[in-house]
């Protein structure tokens, strides 16, 4: 099944526009000037940003950023003997 996250390779501010735009498989550009319009013009949608990016959990399943896993810490820093 899958969930609604916050994307970690499609992200500007917090991923939030990329999150949703993997969910529904659409553009991230499109899901963002659509997420901009709608903030100009009724004010609201900068609100709902704010709470998707607290509730969202983040998608750690595409992360490849691993400055803070363990294995990449002890391969870089205890490998020195």
């Amino acid at each position: 099944m899958r969930r609604l996250c916050k994307s970690n390779t499609d992200r500007v501010i917090s991923g939030v526009c990329g999150g949703i735009a993997e969910y529904f498989n659409f553009d991230p550009t499109t899901v963002r000037l659509v997420w901009i319009a709608l903030t100009l013009f009724g004010g609201l949608s900068i609100w709902i940003y704010i709470i998707a990016a607290i509730i969202m959990p983040r998608d750690y399943s595409t992360a490849d950023d691993n400055r803070y896993s363990n294995e990449h810490y002890y391969s870089d820093n205890h490998n020195n003997n």
